[in-house]
């Protein structure tokens, strides 16, 4: 059953596809914008420093615990409904959140938001394929979405920064209402209808199993990058390897799974999976690491910090349009490890920071080469997870892609913390130097499994089958 239907007129494709990218820009400056406001919702709600944690853990275990589970009923129920229902979910998450006058209710909205972002996240991208035929126009499509997505990054620092110090810590979330209305209306208008398949039951077994791996999985990691490899750590991580274990054993021995074996046996799918997931350790390690040097090492404030890398954002946009143009004529698993290749040698030009290091010289050479690498990189790799995936399972290969890439960031930030830090020595020894010598042997590890994702990209990645189009 072929529940696919394309909107014909540009028109109605370009508001479309402005709908969708709207909702993506919204889960990707949520991750960042909140972080600038902490130290005021601190003072604001009492928190502690151990209870201030939840504000971001919160929506990160909803989010990436729930995403299969929101991939799955998307192509179930539909992806149109499924897709507005997570919008206004973290719209009305939002509200409430901006509104909180206890610890408890900003906890519980962030929760909420990560439930709406994980039904959200792959129903759109699920739908830019139902709106977009295959071809040169959704191969521009997921170039614009790549724009998207690298400038929300580097927005929500900005933003959030003006927003806390010009206002309040409240309009971090209050700014998502506006946004969320003006997306639930016009998708409303233009994304085209689908039934879902109501024939595919909900595998509950597998749907608990994979949401609690999942849950306890970003948990642990999480939990490594900010507290080490403690038995609290290890505990979760090992739960989450025996529910995850059950998860494969279940999908495998039943008719309806939530995950189809076809999907797994689909070599170009799980190819472009794992090396979104090495490039998602990557992304993170890249963000994370610059970040902290120009706050903590040369005592930038937020807008600073977030600026700096809009020049990464442009290149981002510039080569994911290219890449675009390019799809029809390049095989997307040389396209992937071109890109990829460049995104190592922009992290090796980063392996140069030292206390004193210029942003101009230093940082921005390499933030400019990562950009161009990951524009180049982004749209190949999104076809090839999405477009080799059948009609009726779009929403949980968009699941898949999405969920490795959470947790490529989430352990690569938590293994090459504790690598930078061990490098740099005890907090009552490490110097500034040292601190960015461990940095710096980070970024190189990122850059060696970079370049080990482009291997695998050009080995393994071939065109799609467009299964999804019925050819």
């Amino acid at each position: 059953m072929n529940n696919r239907r394309v909107v014909q007129t540009d028109g109605r494709a370009a508001v479309a596809l402005a709908v969708l990218s709207g909702s993506q820009l919204l889960i990707v400056v949520d991750a960042t914008i909140v972080n600038v406001a902490l130290g005021p919702i601190r003072a604001g709600l009492g928190f502690t420093d151990a209870q201030l944690q939840w504000v971001i853990t919160a929506y990160t275990l909803a989010f990436g615990g729930l995403l299969l589970v929101g991939g799955k009923v998307a192509d179930r129920f539909g992806h149109r409904r499924m897709f507005l229902l997570g919008t206004a979910a973290f719209g009305v998450a939002s509200l409430i959140g901006g509104a909180a006058g206890e610890q408890l209710v900003l906890v519980g909205a962030r929760a909420l938001q990560g439930v709406g972002a994980a039904m959200m996240a792959p129903a759109a991208m699920a739908l830019v394929m139902d709106v977009f035929a295959p071809g040169r126009g959704r191969a521009l499509a997921f170039g614009i979405w790549a724009g998207v997505t690298a400038g929300g990054t580097a927005l929500g620092s900005v933003l959030g920064g003006v927003l806390t110090e010009a206002i309040s810590w409240r309009w971090v979330l209050w700014i998502n209402v506006p946004i969320v209305a003006v997306v639930v209306l016009l998708g409303l208008l233009v994304l085209p209808r689908s039934s879902g398949v109501r024939t595919s039951r909900i595998d509950v077994a597998g749907a608990t199993t994979a949401t609690g791996g999942l849950i306890l999985l970003v948990y642990g990691l999480s939990r490594a990058a900010d507290h080490g490899w403690t038995s609290g750590t290890l505990l979760a991580l090992f739960g989450a390897l025996a529910l995850l274990v059950t998860l494969v054993f279940l999908q495998a021995t039943r008719r309806a799974s939530l995950v189809p074996v076809s999907l797994l046996r689909n070599r170009t799918v799980v190819a472009a999976d794992i090396v979104g997931l090495i490039l998602g350790v990557a992304i993170y390690a890249l963000f994370f690491f610059v970040s902290l040097f120009l706050s903590t090492i040369q005592g930038k404030d937020p807008i600073y910090v977030g600026l700096a890398f809009v020049p990464m954002t442009v290149a981002i946009a510039v080569t994911a349009r290219i890449s675009g143009a390019l799809a029809d004529r390049t095989s997307p698993g040389r396209l992937s490890a071109a890109g990829a290749l460049l995104v190592a040698l922009g992290l090796l030009l980063l392996v140069r920071i030292e206390p004193a290091s210029s942003y101009a010289a230093t940082l921005l050479p390499g933030l400019v080469v990562a950009g161009l690498g990951l524009g180049l990189t982004f749209v190949p790799l999104t076809t090839a997870a999405m477009s080799s995936a059948g009609p009726t399972d779009s929403g949980i290969a968009s699941a898949l892609f999405n969920a490795a890439q959470q947790i490529g960031g989430a352990l690569g930030l938590a293994v090459l913390t504790t690598i930078s830090t061990a490098a740099a020595g005890t907090a009552a020894v490490a110097t500034a130097e040292s601190t960015t010598d461990g940095w710096s042997l980070a970024l190189v590890i990122a850059a060696a499994l970079t370049g080990v994702a482009g291997l695998l990209a050009v080995t393994l990645i071939r065109p799609g089958t467009h299964q999804a189009d019925g050819r």
